[in-house]
């Protein structure tokens, strides 16, 4: 019985000593290590993905379109040419499989303006010129919206204050920044009619705090990102010419 006792006694004893002697992180450290020209090339390996390199700078340097001026998302108040074309793609590329899975048409189309993060330069327009303007892997959503929902997007835009790119859609502001028009299609948004409004995922999850998209009648996932959209319409059009318009203005 003693024996017993001093065993256990023992075994208590050990257990908490090793409590005791538990280690807890205090703290971490960490230093920057640049990546310069003084950082010898690994011959092997350089080797090894030389052809690699080779054939994606063929396919990125490749010339899909050509840009008679330089585009640039500050160059408008409430709309710009770059953002216009980046929303008018989405709109013209988006429809074309949407309208072949719904039988249905996109109405309209909202980006958000710090989407857009490159300028297209004056003169050509390669494969890298989409990578750099839309370098994300945003992919096209396409939202059944009934018209009230419209509206709450169009005093979102009214809001913000920003040229966020739009499609389809006619929005005029007066001077106290109260709407005056909104239209889409041409014609004024009916409260109760179902509308397809196309933006990208990540805005269709509340990016931007757009979230005017929730609840719905029903979504539609494209599989099809807005960087692949870009190129296949510059492959289809050999030059640009996107403009300032008044899809949305303000009257002085």
């Amino acid at each position: 019985m003693k024996l017993n006792a001093f065993f256990i006694l023992f075994i208590v004893a050990s257990l908490t000593a090793c409590k005791q002697n538990q280690k807890h992180l205090s703290k971490i450290e960490g230093k920057q290590l640049p990546i310069t020209d003084s950082i010898a090339i690994n011959a092997d390996f350089d080797s090894l993905i030389a052809p690699y390199r080779k054939s994606l700078n063929k396919d990125m340097n490749a010339v899909l379109s050509f840009a008679p001026k330089t585009y640039t998302k500050n160059d408008g108040e409430y709309n710009t040419a770059i953002g216009n074309l980046m929303a008018d793609i989405v709109y013209t590329q988006g429809n074309i499989v949407f309208n072949k899975r719904t039988n249905n048409n996109i109405d309209a189309v909202i980006l958000n303006h710090g989407g857009i993060r490159s300028i297209i330069s004056k003169g050509n327009i390669t494969t890298e010129t989409a990578f750099q303007v839309m370098p994300f892997e945003n992919s096209i959503v396409v939202v059944a919206l009934k018209g009230q929902q419209l509206d709450s997007m169009a005093d979102y835009l009214r809001q913000a204050k920003k040229a966020h790119p739009i499609s389809g859609m006619t929005l005029e502001l007066d001077k106290n920044f109260n709407i005056t028009k909104t239209l889409v299609q041409g014609k004024p948004i009916i409260k109760d009619k179902t509308y397809y409004l196309a933006t990208n995922d990540y805005l269709y999850d509340g990016g931007d705090r757009m979230r005017f998209f929730k609840p719905n009648d029903s979504v539609y996932y494209l599989d099809y990102k807005i960087r692949n959209a870009m190129i296949d319409y510059f492959k289809k059009n050999d030059t640009i010419n996107p403009k300032i318009d008044n899809r949305f203005i303000q009257t002085k």
